[in-house]
Order: C-alpha cells, then structure tokens, then sequence
C-alpha cells in the first residue's frame, strides 16, 4: 500500500517538475532583459573608452569578414531580396487595384508600402541572418572558451566591450544598405507596374512622388536604425549566455535568429503605428 507521505512526496515531485522549468525561465529572460539595458546604457562610456574598437568593427562590417560587400554579402541579400519582395508587391498590388478599376493609384501605395514597411523589414531580416548570426558564434565561442571570464578577469567590461560596441557599428553600417534596398525596391515595383503592365508611366510617378515625403524616409531610417540595433543586442544576448560546447554555440544561434525575427515583427508593428499613427493619412490626397 501507499502511505500518505508517498503520495504527498510524488506530489511535491510533479509540482516542482512544472515549476522549476519556468522559474528558470523567468531567470533567463531577466538575465537577457538586464543584458540589454547593461548594453545599451553603456553607450557614452563604450564610445569614449572603446572608439578604437568601433571603429574596428565598422570597417570588419563594411569590408572585412563580416562584409556587407565582399562575396554579395549582406549588402548583396538586401539588394536581392528587395527586388523579389517588391517585385510581388507590384504585382498584387497592380492586380488589387485592376479590381477596383484605379490601377493609376499603384505608385501611391508603392511609395507608402515600400517606404514605411518594405525597405526596413527586409534589412533588419537580411542583417539578422548575415551579420547577426556571425555575433552570436563569435561571442558564443568566446564564452565557451572562457575568454569572457578572461576580460572581465582583466577588468576589461564584457558587455560594453562585446555587445555595445557592434550595436552602434550595426546602426552606423545599416544606413547605405539601407537606401541600396530601398532604392532597388522603388525601382522594382515601378518595374512590374509600368514596364511589364503598361501602366502610364506619367501617372505612376505623379502618384508615387505626390505620396513620398522626407518624413516617410526620416521615419523609415529610423526604424531601420533600431532594428540593427535590436537584432545585434538579441543575436549578442545569446551569444554571451551560450552554454554546452560547440553545440550550444550553433543551438544558440538559431533561437537567436528566430527572437530576432520576432522581434522585428513586434516592433514593426509598434513603430508603424507610434509613427504614423493608428489611422495613417495619405500625403498629398487629405485621407
């Protein structure tokens, strides 16, 4: 038979098998919350006692082995994936108003969906699989290896040192693959929608620089900047707290890809709408 203290001890067992797993969970997600804010707070100090090192990591993002150039790199993803991603914007987008009998509308919403949502996603996503995933392996073997334990052993600040520093070269770098996407988008859509469905070419650029204004492009910079700074502080995150060996590295990789991805769709939305607001009006046309 059973005692009661068996029975209160198998309970006691099948309660703290469901909760110690989201206590360290919740310890987790303070563990990376706190990176973060460590991170990002440190800022002036890194730019004034770490220069060297941003410097060093700009030039190894634009052209050295993280290259943004060299071998297509990222700068070579953007371009290809906003050409695609545009291309069939143009496309349903010319078939959606074809519909509706207002095709001459198609540049307006060219100018407006690639400006505010197009060009930024698709950076943010191609500098978080390219540039991003590289962070984490990077700092990840680091940490596996002990060289964190050994900065900070050398009172060297790990954080600033490792995180802060390729956060402000991902946001300095972000920008001219930034307009290189955007440009290909722009020219893209106008592709589709004049060239290959005889759309008048007048029109559509009445349309399309009628709706195009330099608020869009600041607000659309601006998102592109805060996006490679998340991705970089996620994809460092994982990094730094990597664990179990070459297989925790390549492990952590991959759910930092995935949480940036994630995190570019959360804060697409919240900065759509804190920037134009919930009910967006049309430049040009008082809607």
């Amino acid at each position: 038979m059973v005692s009661t203290a068996d029975i209160r001890v198998r309970g006691n067992r099948g309660i703290s098998r469901r909760v110690v797993p989201v206590a360290d969970q919740t310890v987790r997600l303070g563990e990376y919350v706190t990176f973060i804010f460590r991170a990002i707070v440190a800022i002036p100090y890194t730019l004034v006692y770490y220069r060297k090192h941003v410097i060093r990591q700009i030039a190894e993002m634009t052209f050295g082995t993280k290259s943004l150039l060299s071998g297509g790199g990222t700068m070579g993803i953007v371009l290809a994936m906003s050409l695609a991603a545009a291309m069939m914007l143009g496309v349903e987008t010319y078939r959606g108003l074809q519909l509706v009998g207002m095709t001459s509308m198609s540049g307006m919403l060219a100018a407006i969906a690639n400006t505010r949502e197009l060009a930024p996603v698709v950076v943010a996503i191609a500098l978080a699989a390219k540039v991003g995933t590289g962070f984490t392996a990077q700092i990840g073997a680091m940490r596996i290896s002990d060289e964190i334990a050994a900065l900070d052993v050398m009172a060297i600040r790990s954080i600033p040192f490792l995180a802060t520093t390729r956060m402000i070269a991902a946001m300095v770098c972000v920008l001219p693959i930034y307009m290189i996407g955007l440009l290909a988008s722009y020219i893209s859509t106008r592709a589709v929608v004049v060239w290959f469905n005889g759309e008048s070419s007048g029109t559509y650029d009445y349309f399309f620089h009628l709706a195009l204004t330099p608020t869009d492009l600041l607000f659309s910079a601006t998102k592109a900047v805060v996006f490679a700074g998340i991705v970089t502080l996620v994809q460092c995150s994982y990094g730094y707290f990597a664990s179990g060996g070459p297989e925790g590295v390549g492990q952590a990789a991959g759910r930092a890809l995935r949480t940036s991805i994630l995190a570019i769709g959360i804060f697409d939305v919240i900065f759509t709408f804190g920037l134009w607001g919930l009910v967006p009006q049309i430049p040009g046309l008082g809607l």
